[in-house]
């Protein structure tokens, strides 16, 4: 964990956490020991991260998000899959996203500088391009994928 990196006394982070330098994980969070968070994260509240998931610089996470959780298809055992999110992003309430399968890519990734809005989900083994914007409640299946600049 980085020396200048702040966790709520609430929050867990598990050994194993990579935590970037400023990182600040506010109350209630959950960091799985697979997790690396990049410069500045800023976890809100209640958040959820685990799995093999990757957060970079700068992005912004709040309550009750799920990252990095086992995707919804009945062909995954467990198997290690990855979750990449990109930089600058704002990931807004009960925003969802899971690790992919080994069935099909075998991760997961959304670019930089998106903005995912309230109850949006980004499934297994979808890429959604950098500076994509998902409005409220919108979902993407499994296997999908977004350019950049998609609104």
């Amino acid at each position: 964990m980085s020396a200048s990196a702040f966790v709520h006394p609430t929050a867990v982070v598990a050994d194993g956490a990579r935590l970037g330098e400023g990182v600040r994980i506010g109350p209630f969070c959950h960091v799985g020991a697979d997790v690396r968070l990049g410069d500045r994260v800023e976890l809100v509240s209640h958040v959820s991260v685990i799995g093999a998931t990757t957060i970079g610089e700068g992005t912004r996470v709040f309550p009750f998000a799920s990252l990095g959780a086992a995707p919804q298809d009945w062909k995954y055992k467990g198997e290690r899959t990855t979750l990449e999110i990109g930089a600058n992003c704002l990931l807004r309430e009960n925003f969802t996203a899971h690790v992919g399968t080994p069935t099909g890519r075998g991760f997961t990734k959304i670019g930089d500088g998106c903005m995912l809005m309230v109850g949006s989900h980004v499934a297994h083994d979808c890429i959604v391009g950098d500076r994509v914007v998902m409005a409220n409640g919108s979902v993407l299946a499994g296997h999908c994928e977004v350019g950049d600049n998609v609104v």
